[in-house]
């Protein structure tokens, strides 16, 4: 009997351990991975004038400091970071397992793994506090409008800027040409970027038409309403904001349609 093909599943995180972790999964997911980053870190240097050094690190000085991505938790402990006294959260598991791994307490993780969830969750302890918000350069003001709502003297540190590497696009290479079966999307910014690659390659609209006969996964709903805005029919959003769901459930609905 001859065998189906498998899919082609593009997947856009950065080309470390969390691309090398995403190739594993789309494996043992039985489909063949098209690993394409989309971003790639700068760590952000002392001329925003929070750090005497070169690398800034959050501010020392909070009642609370939010972390939000393992990168950002790297980078702090790299650069010798101290919370203090500060109450640390960590906007979902992968943070607080960083902060773990680098030695750091965690004393407060969302039920919700979001801006949104995070806002809920301090909404009513924050008022009058000091909260350091330390991330990249595209974090949503979600978090800071809400802290700030809530009554918090809010102030963000930008950590690292994340910008899209010069070799990325082949997955809109393959979408213009029919090639790719599903991709999945992991923040606003990879959606920006793949359009941005594609057009690069000259192929944006037929890159968005393939995406359209694909079968297309967002993380999240911002996610979800940065590719609707550009006409990418969104088709899974995960319950749980993670890679993993996002994977397992953008593959099994990938399959019936792969199938017919």
């Amino acid at each position: 009997m001859r065998e189906e093909p498998r899919l082609r599943v593009a997947a856009f995180r950065p080309a470390d351990d969390r691309l090398d972790d995403a190739v594993e999964l789309i494996e043992s997911l039985g489909a063949d991975p098209v690993p394409d980053p989309m971003l790639a870190v700068e760590p952000a240097t002392g001329d925003a004038g929070d750090a005497d050094d070169d690398q800034v690190t959050p501010r020392t000085d909070a009642d609370y400091v939010v972390l939000t991505s393992k990168t950002g938790v790297e980078l702090a402990a790299a650069a010798g970071w101290d919370p203090g006294e500060a109450t640390v959260c960590a906007i979902g598991e992968s943070t607080a397992a960083a902060l773990h791994e680098a030695g750091y307490g965690v004393d407060i993780i969302p039920a919700e793994y979001s801006s949104t969830g995070l806002v809920d969750t301090l909404a009513e302890a924050v008022a009058g506090a000091k909260v350091e918000v330390a991330r990249s350069d595209h974090g949503s003001d979600v978090l800071t409008d809400g802290l700030e709502a809530a009554g918090a003297y809010v102030h963000e540190t930008v950590l690292y800027r994340l910008v899209r590497p010069p070799e990325s696009g082949d997955s809109a290479a393959l979408a213009a040409d029919g090639d790719l079966d599903a991709a999945l999307f992991t923040s606003s910014l990879t959606v920006e970027h793949f359009l941005d690659a594609a057009a690069e390659r000259g192929v944006r609209e037929a890159a968005v038409d393939g995406l359209n006969e694909a079968t297309v996964g967002a993380i999240g709903e911002p996610t979800r309403e940065t590719a609707e805005a550009a006409g990418i029919a969104v088709d899974v959003v995960p319950e749980q904001a993670d890679f993993e769901a996002l994977a397992c459930e953008t593959v099994e609905a990938a399959a019936p349609t792969h199938h017919e």
